[in-house]
């Protein structure tokens, strides 16, 4: 992952939030996926205040953030051979691992579970906080809980205004927000589950993001399964997540041209998100924006696009469908979440 051109936080501001989250506060950080909201992983009273600030159920569980070299054998009860190949590959990066969680950490980072996920990011500012923050705690295990840095259910972080913006009264109480620059990925990393090998179930993704199950495959040398009734609470795998305020609808290309041309166009201005050039006759009251056909440009460009047309006065967001396949598999699963946030029983094109 390439260092960000932007000005980062110096040492003192490294510093002065690593003293806040010893001290239970929360700080917004940048990271290589999106802006996380970070608390102490160990204390049940920081990890509170981020369920609060975001709105986020009790039982949806976070994410655990943690500086290189960190010794996973603190945070996780067991750490297999598997899991230790992963984390050669692609940590540190955006991959997080589901592991037992040790008996000493508690459950309020799992959602009540006996597993937890870990992550090691790349990105310089984090990396910074963590050293700063596990170097102020015994023995220096420091971890930080860290969602993404917005309101439940809504389009994630990629700037620091955007969360600025999603959280006005707490920076308005000094809740510093590190700025990192815009996010490399752009969407939240993968997340593999590793708890249940002990019980003859292989590698499960538990959501797709920017290190795909081939990759994960290639380093394993078994296939990685999709989840089962049993497979552990994960962050963002409800069925309805990463929405705009705006309605959003994903439509087939045949579709959108009948959207364009004004036929069956749904009441008020409307954007359109797609991978062509806008057409020569396009209906006044749409807006067309064009969008990379790499998936990876196209996942990093996703959130700041679905922010930039929430605040654009539109009454519905249409969305040309992803090309299938492993690669869009990350940009598909987020956009079909958003897309599940809205009922399109009425008010969609004819037929939806």
């Amino acid at each position: 992952m390439s260092t960000p051109s932007h000005a980062l936080p110096d040492a003192a501001a490294i510093a002065s939030a690593a003293q806040r989250l010893l001290a239970g506060e929360l700080v917004a950080f940048p990271t290589e996926t999106v802006y996380g909201l970070g608390a102490d992983a160990e204390n049940p009273q920081a990890v509170a205040r981020i369920y609060a600030a975001k709105g986020r159920p009790s039982n949806h569980p976070v994410i655990v953030h943690l500086a290189p070299q960190a010794d996973l054998g603190y945070w996780a009860s067991h750490v297999p051979e598997q899991a230790q190949r992963l984390i050669d590959a692609f940590w540190p990066g955006p991959l997080t691992l589901i592991l037992p969680r040790a008996p000493h950490v508690g459950a309020a980072v799992s959602g009540g579970q006996d597993s937890i996920g870990l992550r090691c990011p790349s990105h310089p500012v984090a990396q910074a906080l963590l050293r700063a923050f596990a170097a102020g705690k015994p023995g220096g295990h420091g971890g930080l809980a860290a969602p993404s840095a917005n309101k439940f259910g809504q389009v994630s972080p990629t700037h620091a205004e955007h969360v600025r913006g999603e959280f006005p009264q707490e920076v308005a109480q000094g809740m510093p927000v590190l700025d990192g620059g815009p996010a490399q990925v752009g969407i939240e990393s993968t997340i593999i589950d590793l708890s249940r090998l002990g019980q003859g179930v292989g590698p499960v993704l538990l959501r797709p993001g920017h290190v795909t199950p081939a990759q994960v495959e290639a380093v394993l040398g078994v296939a990685v399964g999709m989840p089962d009734a049993a497979a552990p609470r994960a962050s963002g795998t409800l069925k309805a997540h990463y929405a705009p305020h705006t309605p959003l609808e994903l439509v087939p290309p045949q579709r959108l041209a009948e959207a364009v041309s004004g036929h069956g166009l749904p009441t008020g201005r409307v954007a359109v998100v797609a991978f062509g050039a806008a057409p020569a006759a396009l209906d006044a009251r749409v807006g067309w924006h064009q969008v990379p056909d790499d998936p990876g440009r196209y996942a990093q460009a996703l959130y700041a696009m679905l922010r930039t047309l929430d605040g654009g006065g539109y009454a519905r967001i249409l969305v040309q469908e992803p090309p299938g396949g492993d690669a869009w598999r990350a940009v598909n699963d987020r956009i079909g979440r958003a897309a599940a946030a809205f009922s399109l029983d009425t008010g969609g094109l004819p037929g939806t």
